[in-house]
């Protein structure tokens, strides 16, 4: 078990982002310490890390609750029109990157 400041540092995520996910009702701590502190078992590690990276991916925590738990089916379609968006987005940011470039190199 981890306690919720080692599950912040080992998995990038702030302490306010983690009691978001409970208050979501997506992660709990799965016990307490004796002076307190909140702890996480393995599952719920695991489970933070995946929020995260859903995060990470773009999606909101709304979306995230929806398709966290959801069937494979629910969950592809949610991953492939992100991959759309995120296609598009690198598009897009390749192409300013080749306007600023020439404009760079016509000074």
């Amino acid at each position: 078990e981890m306690t919720l400041r080692e599950v912040c540092q080992t998995f990038g995520v702030s302490r306010r982002a983690v009691q978001g996910y409970e208050n979501a009702k997506m992660v709990a701590a799965t016990s307490r310490t004796s002076r307190g502190y909140l702890l996480y078992d393995i599952s719920a590690q695991e489970r933070i890390q995946k929020i995260k990276l859903y995060q990470d991916m773009g999606f909101s925590i709304k979306e995230i609750q929806q398709i966290i738990d959801g069937p494979a089916d629910v969950r592809r379609s949610a991953l492939i029109a992100r991959q759309k968006i995120l296609e598009k987005d690198v598009k897009h940011t390749n192409n300013m990157l080749s306007i600023i470039q020439r404009m760079l190199d016509e000074m």
